[in-house]
């Protein structure tokens, strides 16, 4: 039984999403940031970092959302929704995987969270210079996604997929949202019609951008 602590919405939720599209047995504990439980000593010595998601896999906690993501997929290769090692499309996941985690995801931070990056007078600037990033990472994935899609690697699903429009997700209150991306727009309506997003949005009671 695998054990995921969450918050809803966050970056936990494609760890959730692939628990469930591989259909792994598991359990879940909220963390609620709005009691600050991401901050209290029991959590922290679970993930000293103080975010989420944190996941308990064979007794001992494991976390950061790309690596869990990885890490799922490997271990259950059999499910087909990750490339061994040794496929054709192998690299190309990885690279994906990396460059949400790396380029998109940490620009989403300085969105969401400017003061973190410089003093309060610069926040509009902050907030800025990461929405020119997260649009410049919308313009190369559409234009993947139009020449190489319907799916991040082709033809067919994979977990790649899931954090792709976890992130989609998260620039819904943004000037230009992701989904003005055409081809963008029609991986988020293919994701967004799978059981698994449907069952997210009732567990982790979430309602925007169904």
């Amino acid at each position: 039984m695998l054990t995921l602590y969450y918050s809803p919405g966050s970056a936990s939720m494609v760890v959730h999403l692939a628990m469930l599209e591989l259909g792994l047995a598991h359990e879940l504990r909220l963390v609620d940031f709005g009691s600050l439980a991401q901050k209290d000593p029991e959590y922290l010595r679970l993930n000293p970092n103080g975010v989420v998601p944190t996941l308990i896999i064979d007794g001992a906690p494991v976390y950061e959302c790309a690596a869990l993501l990885l890490l799922l997929g490997e271990r259950h290769a059999d499910k087909g929704l990750a490339p061994v090692v040794g496929a054709a499309d192998r690299g190309l996941y990885l690279q994906w995987v990396l460059h949400l985690a790396n380029t998109v995801q940490p620009a989403f931070r300085q969105w969401f969270y400017p003061t973190d990056f410089g003093p309060d007078d610069q926040a509009d600037a902050m907030r800025e210079y990461a929405r020119r990033r997260i649009e410049a990472a919308w313009d190369r994935l559409d234009a993947h996604l139009a020449a190489h899609g319907p799916f991040m690697l082709g033809a067919e699903f994979s977990l790649l997929d899931l954090y792709a429009t976890m992130l989609m997700r998260w620039s819904r209150n943004m000037p230009k949202p992701a989904d003005r991306w055409p081809a963008i727009n029609g991986l988020a309506q293919r994701i967004k019609a799978r059981p698994s997003w449907q069952r997210v949005y009732e567990v982790e009671g979430l309602t925007e951008w169904a």
